[in-house]
């Protein structure tokens, strides 16, 4: 049985670019460095963005790069009944409680976060609310304080091996308190999830032991190591890589269309010349 087991778990939004490419194949060579396995997850639960001709597209792309995924592809929105056994363990411990507050900024908290747009700690409006409470529409958070006070006597840890952060990381409640907040996992209206709820849970679903993903996600990591806690599945080792950046100093987007890996493709440029933009 292989120790190693990561993915490369992108958001069918959007074409493919540099920063991604640099992502996926990273987390092959280091699977394959360590004769482990890769798999490719398709982190759809944003219904309304994801479309299939960018799932196919990114498959494409990633072909033509030389990677190869060692399971058939995983799509989130195939199994987003599947995360309603783990909110509802969450609501037995009454560690949820519903939100009514601004549809936008609720579906914005649902989203994988972006380098630039600080995560907002929800100031309690609907904390006193009673899950019985809950209507049509309104979204489901977590009690934080509740969660932490289950927590208490063994406040998980996570191991890092990348980058600036590599090292031990021990969850602290104040910080938590501070940085991270009462966080929106669903709305029931829509048949949402939450991006870093659904990843954790389908990391720990698919044994995945090291996930290879970029820097700018490293602050979403403890509210994942508390979510695995809290529902008794194993937490993964973290690696997060640098970021490939513009000229500017800028995060690549999916709205850069010039650098879309499948605009060098149709250029005539190789995987390899890709490896070497991406410094690999």
């Amino acid at each position: 049985m292989t120790d190693f087991i990561t993915r490369f778990a992108p958001s069918p939004t959007g074409p493919l670019h540099l920063g991604h490419a640099y992502s996926a194949m990273l987390c092959h060579d280091m699977a394959r460095t360590a004769q482990g396995r890769f798999l490719l997850r398709m982190e759809d639960t944003d219904l309304q963005r994801s479309k299939p001709e960018w799932d196919a597209l990114i498959r494409e792309d990633l072909t033509w790069l030389g990677l190869h995924w060692d399971a058939p592809v995983l799509r989130q929105s195939e199994q987003i009944s599947s995360y309603d056994l783990y909110l509802d363990q969450l609501a037995e411990h009454d560690l949820l409680y519903p939100c009514s507050c601004s549809r936008a900024d609720i579906r914005a908290a649902l989203s994988a976060p972006q380098e630039g747009h600080p995560h907002e700690v929800y100031p309690g409006t609907c904390k006193a609310r009673p899950i019985s409470d809950r209507n049509q529409g309104d979204a489901l958070r977590l009690h934080l304080d509740r969660a932490l006070v289950m927590l208490a006597d063994d406040l998980p840890s996570f191991q890092e091996t990348g980058g600036t952060h590599k090292g031990t990381h021990q969850i602290d409640p104040d910080q938590a308190q501070e940085q991270i907040g009462d966080v929106v996992l669903t709305r029931k209206g829509e048949r949402m999830i939450a991006y870093f709820l659904a990843s954790a849970i389908d990391d720990a679903t698919q044994g995945i032991t090291h996930v290879i993903r970029g820097e700018d996600l490293f602050d979403f990591t403890a509210i994942q190591v508390i979510l695995l806690t809290l529902l008794n599945l194993s937490v993964p080792t973290y690696h997060h890589h640098r970021l490939i950046r513009d000229e500017n100093g800028k995060r690549l987007a999916k709205r850069d269309d010039a650098r879309a890996i499948s605009t060098y493709r149709n250029d005539g440029r190789t995987p390899s010349d890709i490896r070497r933009m991406v410094g690999l």
